[in-house]
Order: structure tokens, then C-alpha cells, then sequence
């Protein structure tokens, strides 16, 4: 009698951490098939720039290898022995600094769990990527802005301060180069400053491959408070997939040994990965048409008069609105079946980002823009 009296006066969301309650949810891109049948047009006939994906898709290599592959019966190798040595030949490090993830969000994840608790703290530097906020939030860590500047460089001398005044509590850095959305390059001698401070340096590098500068994974080699990530949803065009690899210093790679799930890594996203990685000429082909295509964007885009295009060494570019309604384009555009994404938030007030496609998806949205 007495247990059932305490269950009926039990709640359970009273078990829930308290820090949760404020914590905003992540918004995702609605998927192809949603908006599909929101807008009522067939899949075909929708131009998908929202997302900064891969328009050409997975190497026919890939196709071939998933269709080919045997064993999906299987569980994975929970090392990822062939696959950590076949990106330890692409990213130029020994396979043992190198741990693939479900995506670089699973990475991401573990680094904020294993440093961070309750009154810890990160630096985040606003406007970026809303997932190092997110997990760190997550975590019950504190999260400290430091915005970036008008060109949307990150500013080090306020991060220098943040990290020193915190006393010890900011544990984690989160840079990334090329920034989402903004598509800026994080330049070297900023990032060799950076890494003096005593916090850990996670530097991302979903873009990369676009850029027109080298990926600093080597740099872990060299600094042990220093994790690179990286990505096949981009280059490779296997978002779907899910797969990302952090390549990180050997200390720290014994600690995410233990800590990581057995098999994390699906056996499809293995065998695309190694497919993609043996056909670097097709993924090296597609990277050269897309910086192509950019740098066609971007012109087209600066000579429309209420767009002004920023810089960008990603696959998207970020434009601010002038003189009308950015969330107003983005409906309007959607209405004929081309998605972008909008921004209305300090530091990306009245934005869109587009992802670069295919040339005849860049003609259907300029002409759009054009036509507005």
C-alpha cells in the first residue's frame, strides 16, 4: 500500500537534469520527401540548396561497392582497422591518431561528454555551426561567445581574454575552417596563437576539401591540444550515411578507445568510405567542379543589387538581403521548388545561404533571384 500511495505522487520528469529545461532543440533541414509533399512537385523537380549537400552524389565506385558487399548480416570491426588505414593514407597521419565517428556530430559529442561538466564552459564563436552550442549545452556546460567580426573572422584577442578570465573553467575551443555559414578561412598564424591557450582546440573541417588552402590535420602531430575533424557528407557526398573520423593527439586518442561505442560505425558507411577513398579522382573531379561553380555563383550573385555574396572557400556562399525581406525570398523560392536556407539571427540578420549545385540548378535560382 505504501509503495503504490509514493507511485501515485511520483513525476517523472522530476528525474530529468534540471539544465535541460532551457536547452533549445536543434533545427534540422526538412527532408526531400517532406517538402515534396508540401509543395506538391515531384522530386525531380526540386533544387535542394539548403543544405550544403553533395549535388553529384557518391562516386559510381561507391554504388557499385554497396550493392557488391556481402556481409550487412555482420557486425562491424569495431576497431575500423581497414578503413582508419586507408584514411590515415588521405588525411596524411598514422591510422593511430585517427577514430571514425557516425558523422563528425558523434565526434563532436564525445568531446564535449569527456571534457565537459556541470560549471565547465566552452568558447563558441557565433555566427557557426549551432551543434558545438547544442552538445555542449547538452553536457551542462556553459557556453561563452565570442562573436566575430564584421568580415566573420574570429577575434582572438577576446578569445584570448575569455579563455584567461574563466579561471579554468573553458575547457573547449570550437573553430572552424571554413566557418558555416560564412565560409571563411581560418588563417594559420590565428589558429598558432589559438592553440597557446590552455584549453583543447577542436578545429573543424567539414569543408576542406573545398578550400584552397591545406587541412591542418598534420598540426595534431604537433600540438596535443588539438583535434581535427572531418567528414565524407560533404566531398564525398554520402551525408546520408553518416560518417565522420576525429584525428586527434595519442593521449587523447586512448581516452575515446574506451569511451567510444563498439560499433559505431555502420558496415554500409565502411564500405562506402573505402569505395570513395580508392576513387579520388572522381571525388577530386566533383571537388573541382563545385569550387567551379562557386566561384560562377558568387558572380552571379554579386551582380544582383540587393544580394551582396561573402567570400567563401566552403561549397555555399552567404549573402545578405538589402532593401527586402531574406525570409520572404526564401518562401518565394520555395514556392517554385528551390530550397535555400534563411538566416534572421545577430550576426546573420536577414540572410540566405546557398549551397553550390549542379549548373543548371545555379541558373534556375539566379534566374529566380533575377526575376525578383
Amino acid at each position: 500500500m505504501t509503495t503504490a500511495f509514493a507511485a501515485s505522487r511520483f513525476d517523472a520528469r522530476s528525474l530529468v537534469r534540471e539544465e535541460l529545461a532551457d536547452l533549445e532543440a536543434y533545427t534540422p533541414i526538412v527532408p526531400f520527401e517532406v517538402l515534396s509533399e508540401r509543395l506538391g512537385l515531384p522530386i525531380a523537380q526540386i533544387v535542394k540548396l539548403d543544405a550544403n549537400e553533395n549535388p553529384y552524389g557518391p562516386a559510381p565506385a561507391v554504388i557499385e561497392a554497396l550493392a557488391a558487399y556481402n556481409f550487412y548480416h555482420i557486425y562491424p570491426d569495431p576497431q575500423q582497422t581497414e578503413l582508419r588505414e586507408a584514411l590515415a593514407a588521405y588525411a596524411g597521419v598514422p591510422s593511430e591518431h585517427i577514430l571514425p565517428s557516425h558523422g563528425a556530430d558523434e565526434m563532436l559529442d564525445s568531446l564535449c561528454r569527456i571534457f565537459l561538466q556541470r560549471g565547465d564552459a566552452i568558447v563558441d564563436c557565433p555566427p557557426t555551426f549551432g551543434m558545438y552550442s547544442f552538445d555542449a549545452q547538452l553536457a551542462g556546460a556553459q557556453v561563452v561567445e565570442v562573436w566575430r567580426n564584421a568580415a566573420y573572422g574570429v577575434d582572438v584577442a577576446a578569445i584570448e581574454r575569455a579563455v584567461l578570465a574563466s579561471a579554468g573553467r573553458v575547457k573547449l575551443l570550437f573553430l572552424t575552417s571554413p566557418n558555416n555559414p560564412s565560409g571563411t578561412w581560418l588563417p594559420e598564424a590565428e589558429l598558432k596563437q589559438l592553440l597557446k591557450l590552455p584549453v583543447m582546440v577542436v578545429l573543424d573541417e567539414a569543408y576542406v576539401e573545398f578550400a584552397d588552402h591545406p587541412s591542418r590535420a598534420a598540426w595534431v602531430l604537433r600540438h596535443e591540444n588539438l583535434v581535427v575533424l572531418r567528414t565524407f557528407s560533404k566531398a564525398a557526398g554520402i551525408a546520408g550515411l553518416r560518417l565522420g573520423y576525429g584525428i586527434c593527439p595519442a593521449w587523447l586518442m586512448a581516452e575515446l578507445w574506451k569511451f567510444k561505442q563498439p560499433y559505431n560505425v555502420n558496415v554500409a558507411a565502411t564500405v562506402a568510405a573505402l569505395a570513395s577513398l580508392r576513387d579520388l579522382d572522381y571525388l577530386c573531379a566533383t571537388v573541382a567542379k563545385l569550387k567551379t561553380e562557386r566561384r560562377r555563383l558568387h558572380d552571379a550573385l554579386r551582380a544582383i543589387p540587393y544580394l551582396a555574396p561573402q567570400p567563401s572557400e566552403a561549397n555555399f556562399v552567404l549573402c545578405q538581403v538589402s532593401g527586402r525581406s531574406a525570409k520572404a525570398i526564401k518562401q518565394a523560392l520555395e514556392q517554385q521548388g528551390i530550397l535555400v536556407r534563411y538566416y534572421s539571427k545577430p550576426g546573420l540578420d536577414n540572410c540566405i545561404r546557398i549551397s553550390v549545385g549542379r549548373p543548371e540548378q545555379t541558373d534556375r535560382v539566379i534566374e529566380a533571384l533575377r526575376a525578383f
